[in-house]
């Protein structure tokens, strides 16, 4: 799939105020931090559509953005930036639960997770979370450019290996790389597929 139109239509702090909920939502969550607007600028081909900065915890917004006047992708929050404080942080957390239980056209929540990193308390806190609740989600690796072959691939192994103490089965995974563009037919794929399934199901 190629996207050949990408808009920014609306933000929004909760669920009942987002565009109506007759297209696929595909959000993308994460630390703050974690390259999540430059991986939406990739996918998109749309160098400024997210707005990226240095400073984490910067999105505290639902941003819907228009694919093709078919689908959205759904920019959330990013989460666990301590320097927001107590109440800001209660503040992000409601709107993050607020979209992920309410929505109901969110067909998929894509989980973004440093590939430099061990696996953090609060990523899995998180998806234990999603598991408990059944939202359908996929784990996208990002910043792939940072590590040599072998050690990207230790350390997706190591992630894995600490998943399954908790899952019987894997959610499909993604490696990315929003600099050399690494993921990104995979990942369109994987959305294409989905959105294909959804028009077959509703015209049978």
């Amino acid at each position: 799939m190629e996207i050949k139109n990408a808009r920014f239509l609306v933000s929004n702090t909760e669920a009942a105020k987002c565009p109506a909920g007759d297209r696929p939502e595909y959000a993308f969550i994460g630390r703050s931090n974690v390259g999540k607007s430059s991986l939406i600028n990739m996918l998109t081909n749309r160098k400024g559509l997210a707005l990226t900065s240095s400073t984490p915890g910067k999105t505290q917004l639902i941003n819907h953005f228009d694919i093709d006047d078919s689908w959205y992708i759904v920019d959330l929050p990013g989460y666990g930036y301590a320097r927001r404080g107590r109440e800001g942080r209660e503040n992000i957390r409601r709107i993050i639960e607020n979209y992920i239980l309410q929505r109901d056209a969110m067909t998929c929540l894509f989980v973004l997770l440093d590939c430099r990193l061990e696996p953090q308390k609060i990523d899995l806190e998180f998806m234990a979370w999603l598991g408990e609740n059944g939202i359908p989600f996929a784990i996208v690796f990002t910043k792939a450019d940072k590590l040599g072959v072998m050690r990207l691939q230790e350390n997706i192994e190591t992630y894995k290996k600490r998943l399954l103490e908790d899952w019987e089965e894997l959610p499909p995974i993604f490696i990315t790389s929003s600099e050399k563009r690494q993921g990104r037919d995979e990942l369109l794929d994987y959305i294409d597929n989905i959105n294909k399934s959804l028009i077959n199901n509703k015209n049978n």
